[in-house]
């Protein structure tokens, strides 16, 4: 079978990924180009005899390239050299996409261009000749509709016989001074364009030639190729297209008069943040209760009778069925969030008020060396941290996504707030001030690392860019979900395995060596009486203290969990015995119930992440009696600074790389530790 590459190129928001759903359905994927940050979308399809490899290039306006994106393009276009160009063109706009495409064209690669959004220019009055502009061109020319999928069907065949034919554009024509000049660089009929340009502007023993055209044309080189270019876009636009005069009102201007208000804009952005947040974790937190109790009420048993049945000795057995069932289920807990999280911000992308909100809050951002679009990984951290790390994809530079994923696993997310809820309610007479004190520091610590970033590690100037606003579109909703799909795959791919993998480290420590009974007896115990000393100056010398911070590490409100365990190791669980019916009755009962309390609680008022259940009484006693409320207050300091969990640290290390990951967690446990240290000298001063 035949492989053909295929680049999508086209300006930002054109609707390439929207065509690239369409064409590749369930095979899209999306992760990081090798080597830089920037997201990467692209899918394989099997068309007749051809399997088709798609590739999405990030949205540019030029192929002289200066943003890490342009070069990204640049670099595939020119040196990949795939076998196909489809240049996706937004019809409302062709005055400014047809300067890529002038660009795209000197290269002289097979291309095809698709006319999108042709509904939405034939409503502003735009009417486009596409025959005429084939001709002029010499290239292929479609009309299709991302949103809907119309004429989408028609690109992969026009694909295969631009391959098989070898199709090339017609040749561009310049003025007659530079095509002269071109023509002396030529050295075989089969040098494009683009290479005649670049020898022309690049190589030196071509210096004359530039001379010439300075002396001729009264400026640069660069600058007399620019303004053709210029030229040739615009007369282009003005052979093909005709603008009637509008009779109605534009729904874009009129939305946008209100969303980009300076006063108003802004508090409706935080009121769609406050219900992405409330939204997704409401919607997904019952979801996740019973991803978790299928794995282990289900699952685990099942997997357990197993192995008994077969004379698996107790060890091995709770290895099968707590450490490798319950390091899958751990994973899949992440899911139900992950998903409705993607889907709800990709209804924010491809609706067009996502660059909005870059455009809106741009000038705020700048005062922290940040741009607009680095608020909305920020917001998405009080969620959960996981996406929105994965979120900073969407970022321009490797420096904006560094600096801000160095600030979100210190935006306390709802599993910190569990934790939170147990020792402020246990141990302060105003639990609420203290959680609020607590959310605040993050805060302040977070921009204090992005201050620190910027004057040591990221040093330089802000990059700044021209951003596109794109018209408001409605989504489909079979976008939307392959879109989500997308992201949800690449996530259990690329921290997936981390996890699991850690988790099934951590369930070793606490259960090594085989057959322990105590957990004073366990690896992990020996750890956390060998750690304890440094955590003394906090007021946890408790050995049992630090030793609950290990499975900490997989997810804060596992903290309580362990607690219990490691204080109360006389209490014995009741061995219940596995009805195989009766669990496959509960756990689609459960389900059931899960989906009524997901609908239910998108329309409650509040959150359900502030209803937080405050513990068991006993584990409470037990607790009373091991700290001081300044060693509680410390502990709760260092779980709030050091980084948030262990699907954190995994994802940090897919998207940055091991080194940035392992860093962070150093920092992020040092300034843990200070800040507890200081926050227990401070609350002995004032007598907590």
């Amino acid at each position: 079978m035949k492989s053909v590459r295929v680049a999508l190129v086209g300006n930002p928001n054109v609707g390439k990924t929207s065509l690239l759903n369409h064409l590749a359905g369930t095979n899209l994927k999306v992760g990081n180009w090798p080597g830089v940050t920037v997201e990467k979308r692209e899918g394989r399809v099997k068309f007749q005899d051809y399997q088709i490899e798609l590739v999405d290039l990030p949205g540019i306006y030029t192929l002289e390239p200066l943003s890490e994106e342009e070069w990204i393009a640049y670099n595939y276009i020119t040196q990949e050299k795939p076998d196909v160009v489809v240049n996706v063109v937004e019809t409302p706009n062709l005055q400014r996409d047809f300067l890529l495409t002038v660009e795209l064209l000197e290269l002289e690669i097979p291309t095809l261009l698709v006319l999108n959004m042709s509904d939405e220019a034939q409503k502003l009055g735009v009417e486009v000749n596409d025959r005429w502009l084939s001709e002029l061109l010499g290239v292929r020319v479609l009309r299709t509709n991302g949103r809907t999928g119309k004429g989408v069907k028609a690109i992969l065949p026009n694909v295969v016989e631009l391959y098989t034919l070898k199709e090339k554009p017609k040749p561009l024509r310049y003025s007659k001074e530079l095509e002269e000049v071109l023509e002396k660089l030529r050295e075989s009929a089969q040098e494009s364009k683009s290479e005649l340009l670049r020898k022309l502007l690049q190589e030196r023993q071509n210096l004359h030639y530039r001379e010439f055209l300075k002396n001729t044309f009264g400026k640069e080189a660069h600058e007399v190729v620019k303004d053709q270019r210029y030229a040739t876009a615009h007369g282009l636009y003005r052979e093909v297209v005709k603008e009637r005069p509008l009779t109605s009102k534009d729904i874009t201007d009129s939305l946008d008069r209100v969303l980009l208000h300076p006063a108003l804009g802004i508090a409706l952005f935080f009121l769609v943040m406050f219900m992405l947040f409330k939204v997704s974790f409401d919607f997904s937190a019952p979801f996740m209760d019973w991803v978790e109790g299928f794995i282990n009420g289900f699952v685990a048993p099942l997997v357990s009778m197993g192995l008994v049945s077969l004379g698996a000795g107790p060890w091995v057995e709770r290895l099968f069925s707590e450490a490798l069932v319950g390091g899958v289920g751990f994973v899949l807990t992440f899911l139900p969030l992950v998903g409705v999280m993607y889907f709800l911000l990709s209804v924010l992308e491809f609706s067009g008020y996502l660059p909005r909100v870059a455009f809106l809050m741009d000038r705020f951002m700048h005062r922290l060396g940040l741009h607009g679009k680095s608020l909305v990984p920020l917001l998405l951290g009080f969620g959960c941290n996981v996406p929105a790390i994965v979120a900073t994809r969407t970022l321009e530079t490797r420096r904006d996504k560094l600096i801000v994923i160095s600030m979100i696993p210190f935006m306390s997310c709802p599993a910190r707030l569990v934790v939170f809820s147990f020792f402020a309610t246990l141990f302060f007479q105003n639990p609420a001030v203290v959680i609020f004190s607590l959310y605040m520091l993050g805060v302040f610590v977070a921009l204090l690392t992005a201050l620190l970033l910027r004057h040591t590690a990221f040093r330089g100037e802000l990059y700044h860019f021209v951003m596109e606003l794109p018209p408001y579109r409605l989504p489909t909703l079979r976008l939307l979900l392959r879109v989500s799909w997308a992201y949800v795959r690449d996530f259990l791919y690329r921290a997936g395995t981390l996890i699991f993998g850690a988790s099934v480290f951590i369930w070793l420590l606490l259960n090594l060596p085989p057959g322990v009974k105590d957990p004073s007896e366990s690896v992990a115990a020996q750890v956390g009486k060998a750690v304890a000393p440094l955590f003394k100056p906090l007021g946890l010398d408790d050995w049992r203290v630090a030793t609950s911070l290990i499975p900490a590490f997989l997810a804060r409100e596992i903290v309580l969990s362990s607690m219990g365990t490691i204080y109360s190791p006389q209490v014995e669980k009741e061995e219940k015995e596995f009805d195989l019916l009766g669990a496959m009755k509960e756990q689609a009962v459960s389900l059931g119930v899960a989906a009524k309390d997901a609908v239910l609680n998108t329309f409650k008022p509040v959150p359900t992440a502030f209803e937080v259940e405050e513990g068991e009484e006993s584990l409470r006693q037990v607790v009373a009696k091991s700290l001081s409320p300044p060693a509680a207050l410390a502990f709760m300091v260092f779980l709030l600074l050091y980084t948030s969990c262990l699907g954190t640290v995994a994802v940090m290390w897919r998207e940055v790389g091991r080194s940035f990951a392992l860093l962070f967690l150093a920092y992020s446990f040092v300034v843990g530790w200070l800040a507890g240290f200081v926050a227990y000298g401070v609350g002995k001063a004032l007598g907590l």
